[in-house]
Order: structure tokens, then sequence, then C-alpha cells
């Protein structure tokens, strides 16, 4: 049986009597917190901004945030773990959802545009009306270092992006995508690989026309491909 919800307006130090937990250097009033159950636990580096909600729908979440921009909503189910890294951005509405025990991993200096939907399960059951097993199971989610995530990219279940990718605007991803490569569609496929990004903005930072690599700061995410089947 469920505990009573606990709602609480924004991110501090906190501890209940059924063990939901908040560790945190600095309170964040951007952010509410929603524990259903026990022993949940969400641990925050200092420096870390935060908007939007966190819901702890059962028992047993563990999410981990670090010095970051996030913004968007985050729905832990049970025994279930959302690890986000260092110097992660976000534009706006990231929804993050997990189930039955998986976890999703966002790595460090990721970008992520606006309207992302990560969902690591469906929500709901799904069954083979003859033999009765699920065809759904959910499975973890993980989102190498230094990947740039397009807008109202959907990441579905069971997906690994490698370090220093780059996903297409509205591209539906479920399956492999190797490090350094380009990826769009629905499914998402490779369109290019040996590819490597940079977040200095076209327009907001000098020179304004950036024809080859000579005008940007490369960072250590410089790697060629390794090929890997994409799986679909």
């Amino acid at each position: 049986m469920k505990q009573d919800k606990v709602v609480l307006k924004s991110i501090s130090s906190y501890k209940d009597e059924n063990n939901n937990e908040i560790i945190c250097e600095e309170e964040i009033l951007t952010c509410k917190v929603v524990f259903v159950g026990k022993n949940n636990k969400l641990t925050v580096r200092k420096g870390s901004k935060i908007e939007g909600s966190i819901f702890f729908d059962c028992d047993n979440g563990i999410c981990n945030i670090g010095k970051n921009r996030f913004k968007g909503t985050i729905r832990l189910g049970q025994d279930c773990k959302v690890n986000i890294e260092n110097q992660v951005t976000c534009t706006n509405t990231c929804l993050i959802t997990t189930a039955e025990g998986i976890t999703v991993t966002i790595g460090e200096d990721c970008m992520l545009a606006s309207e992302i939907q990560i969902r690591a399960d469906d929500g709901h059951p799904i069954f083979d009306v003859i033999t009765g097993k699920r065809v759904n199971m959910p499975k973890s989610v993980s989102i190498g270092p230094h990947s740039w995530i397009g807008g109202r990219v959907a990441i579905l279940s069971g997906t690994q992006i490698g370090e220093g990718s780059v996903i297409g605007f509205g591209s539906v991803v479920k399956g492999k995508i190797p490090n350094n490569c380009a990826a769009a569609g629905i499914p998402a496929k490779v369109i290019r690989k040996n590819v490597a990004w940079e977040r200095p903005h076209l327009s907001h930072v000098e020179p304004f026309y950036k024809p080859d690599s000579s005008f940007v700061k490369k960072s250590k995410y410089w790697n060629k491909t390794i090929d890997e089947p994409v799986i679909a």
C-alpha cells in the first residue's frame, strides 16, 4: 500500500518517517518534489539550477542530479534510478519517466533542446493474448557524455546513445547509436559518422561565421566513430 503523498514546494534538506530523503546544500525554490512511498532519495549537487517537478511514485527510487541546468519533469517508479551528470543543459520541458527497476543516465555536458521525452517505460502494460506474457517490458536508457539531443526528440526504452553524438529534430530513438554520429528520423538512423559539435551558438558567439573548426575551441570529444550496428 502506498504512503500518503508528501508534496514539497522546493528542494531543501529533508527526511521523513518513511525514510524519504533529500540531500542538498542549498534550497532550490523552482522545483517541487513529491514522495508517494518510502525509501526514496534525491541528491542534488550545489550550484544546480532545476525548474519543474520530481515525482517518486513508488518505493526505493534514487535520483542524482549534478551541477547543471535542468527544466522539466522526472518520474521514478519502483526501484528506479535517474542520474543526471554535471554540465547538462536543458532548454525547456524535458520529460523523464521510469518504472520497474530500470535506470536512466544522462552523461556530463549533454545539451537537451525543448520538448524532449525520455521514456524508459510505456506507462501501461501490453500483453500477448495467447501466452499472457508482457510484450513491453521497460529497459534502461543511457545518453553518453556531450550528446546533443534536438527538439521534440523521443528516446524510448533500451536506447543507448554514444558520447559526442547528435540526434536530429523530431526523431524517435530506440536502440543503439554509436559515438560521434548524427542520427535522425523515425526510427532514428545514423546519417553521418565521424562528427563533433561544440556549444558556441552561431549567432550569439563571435565570429558569426564558423566555416571550419579553427573558429571554435575543441573539446575532448573529437573522436572517430567506432562502427557498431544500430539495433532497430
